[in-house]
């Protein structure tokens, strides 16, 4: 199963925002077949695994027969973008599967081991579980928590400080190595949300500029005024836009929870980060910290010393990316 959840690791990028899932199939000990959910929209892992078995024995048929599948995540049991999974395991002779974790998606969750229990199969579920559902984190918090998992992202002077308050230009704070990790963190996210003043100010693309493939995150902008397109921001992506000022940002997080976002990362000013910090909807918050101070004529992002800390956040964990320090806060449970 440790094997299933690696494989399905190297869709971490192009397979969300559905979960990350791999398949091993094994017959006396050897592995015969293997696979992972590579694309969104595309085949699962399962079907994956029975495929590349066909491909690479004449008696595939036979062999299934007498194998064992292993697969990190319970199979589906509905008509999505592809069939159901269950179907085509019953149907590959394949009597025996051993399943990683149960799907939180309420289409999934039970349903696809009965019907595999229904027609003989032999099902055990519940090995690795924890590592199946760490791996997809954000995907069983949807689940459960019915919204996604909400991290803000922030970028701030050794004095606390967002930006130049007596300027008109982008104020950039960071190291170029903490740029790019942000660009790492971006494509781990479904959607990436942002206000208008940030739009205005800083004109900025807020797509993951990576060097491997990536599904790229929604955007999503707040802002009660029309905007011209001209922006960065609007180029080669569908944006959502909230711009209804009677809206709460609970009702906009309500609304997105029905769809398939699984995460958001906000990356917007100091204004709608406290808004977004007084709902107590965020979850986790990524904190840059330069090296120098942008003095009396900063913007601060917080109005006290240790806001975080003193609004029910922790210190998880703390590195070095270039000069700057990257920390990463919690919310105590």
């Amino acid at each position: 199963m440790e094997f299933a959840v690696a494989l399905a690791a190297k869709g971490k990028f192009t397979a969300k925002p559905n979960p990350l899932v791999g398949s091993v199939i094994v017959n006396n000990n050897e592995i015969v077949g293997q696979g992972y959910h590579q694309n969104y929209g595309g085949n699962h892992a399962e079907i994956n695994a029975i495929n590349s078995v066909y491909k690479k024995y004449k008696k595939a048929k036979d062999i299934l027969k007498e194998s064992t599948l292993f697969c990190t995540l319970e199979p589906c049991n509905h008509d999505g973008k592809t069939p159901p999974c269950t179907n085509a395991i019953i149907q590959s002779g394949i009597k025996n599967i051993i399943i990683g974790a149960i799907d939180p998606n309420p289409k999934v969750s039970g349903t696809g081991i009965n019907k595999l229990i229904q027609h003989g199969l032999q099902v055990q579920s519940g090995v690795c579980e924890s590592l199946v559902e760490d791996q997809n984190k954000f995907f069983f918090f949807r689940h459960r928590k019915k919204r996604p998992f909400i991290t803000l992202k922030i970028a701030a002077s050794k004095d606390g400080k967002a930006f130049l308050q007596n300027s008109d230009e982008r104020t950039i704070i960071t190291s170029s190595e903490a740029r790019a990790d942000v660009q790492l963190i971006r494509a781990e996210y479904d959607s990436i949300l942002t206000g208008g003043n940030t739009l205005r100010k800083d004109n900025p693309k807020m797509n993951a500029r990576v060097e491997f493939n990536v599904n790229q995150p929604q955007k999503i902008l707040l802002s009660t005024e029309i905007h011209s397109k001209k922006y960065e921001f609007f180029k080669n992506n569908d944006v959502l836009i909230f711009n209804d000022k009677n809206v709460s940002i609970n009702s906009i997080i309500k609304k997105l929870s029905a769809s398939e976002i699984n995460s958001i990362l906000v990356e917007a000013g100091p204004k709608l980060v406290n808004a977004f910090l007084k709902t107590s909807l965020v979850d986790q918050v990524i904190y840059f910290e330069a090296p120098h101070n942008l003095g009396s004529h900063g913007m601060p992002w917080f109005d006290t010393d240790n806001y975080l800390e003193l609004n029910g956040f922790q210190r998880s964990s703390s590195s070095r990316i270039g000069p700057d320090k990257k920390i990463i806060f919690s919310k105590n449970d």
